[in-house]
Order: C-alpha cells, then sequence, then structure tokens
C-alpha cells in the first residue's frame, strides 16, 4: 500500500520490492511492430550470435596462454555484451505493456499515433510516430512517450498549441493532425 501524500511504502510492499532492480520493476509500451522486433532481435542473439562468440573462444582458448591472450579477451567480453542484451530484451518483453494500435484513439496524442505538427521554429511540418521508449528511433521519427516532445505532446488535441522545454530552450508546436501509422 502507498500513501501517496508522503511517497510511503509500507512494509509489505517493500518485501515485494525488495531484491528487484529498477529496471525490473519498469513496464515497457511497446507496439506489436516493437515487440516483434525485439523478438526477433532476442531470437538472433540466442541462436547465432552465441554459436559465432562460443566459436570465437574455442579458437582463442587454442592460442594457449589466456594471460595474455587479446582474443581471448575480446571474445569473453563480447559474450558478456551478449549476454547482458538477452537478459535486457528478455526482461523488456516479460514487462511490456503492448498497445494495440488498431484501438488507440485519435482524439488524443496517445502512444500508438502518428502526429503531424507544425513547428514554428523551423516554419515546417513534421510527422512523428508516438512508441514507448524501447521502439524510440529519432531518425525514423519515432519518438519515445518519455522524451521531452514526446511527453509534451501526449494527451493534446488537434489545434492545441504546445510549448515544451528541451535541452536547447523551448519550441512551440501546433497539431495538425493526430492518426494512426
Amino acid at each position: 500500500m502507498t500513501c501517496k501524500a508522503f511517497g510511503i511504502i509500507i512494509n509489505t510492499e517493500k518485501e515485494e520490492l525488495r531484491g528487484k532492480k529498477m529496471s525490473e520493476l519498469k513496464k515497457h509500451i511497446m507496439t506489436y511492430d516493437g515487440v516483434r522486433k525485439l523478438e526477433a532481435e532476442l531470437e538472433n542473439l540466442k541462436t547465432v550470435r552465441r554459436k559465432e562468440i562460443t566459436s570465437k573462444i574455442k579458437v582463442a582458448l587454442g592460442y594457449g596462454d589466456l594471460s595474455e591472450n587479446s582474443e581471448y579477451d575480446e571474445a569473453k567480453n563480447e559474450q558478456a555484451f551478449v549476454e547482458g542484451r538477452i537478459s535486457k530484451l528478455e526482461n523488456m518483453l516479460k514487462n511490456a505493456t503492448v498497445i494495440d494500435e488498431s484501438e488507440v484513439s485519435t482524439d488524443v496524442v496517445n502512444v500508438g499515433c502518428k502526429v503531424k505538427v507544425f513547428d514554428y521554429d523551423f516554419d515546417e511540418e513534421v510527422e512523428y510516430f508516438l512508441v514507448g521508449s524501447a521502439e524510440a528511433d529519432p531518425l525514423n521519427n519515432k519518438i519515445s512517450n518519455e522524451s521531452p516532445v514526446g511527453s509534451g505532446l501526449l494527451g493534446k488535441k488537434v489545434d492545441d498549441e504546445v510549448e515544451i522545454d528541451v535541452p536547447n530552450g523551448t519550441i512551440k508546436f501546433k497539431i495538425l493532425e493526430i492518426g494512426r501509422e
């Protein structure tokens, strides 16, 4: 039980939370497409990359003395990275909240919406697709709901004007259209 006024967590909830990492507690909002991409990456890491790294380690072990074997060290570091990524992906998928884009309302900006805005600073129209942080891809205009721009657009309607604080200052948008990808 939580007392919202003071942010107090009662002992029963503390016991449940003890031993869990912050990343394990976070829910990851994703679209079906985002889940499929993460599942494909996970499958590739487990089946292809693990075998490649195992082969590299076997070859490196054949070189002898491990104390000065840079190939072995590099392969072990690569193995640690891949295993860490596998763990992270499994955790993200386990804690995923999947948004069905076909059921997302286009009355207001939500995760899963495509938003066309007019950027007053650059005097141009820009289109963003609002996604969860796990599938953000700014180069393809997929912005996270947790980013300054994404969170600033959430809940807004067509014709709303929005001023959003970003690290470089403040940007101003007018929402022109809300749709689905």
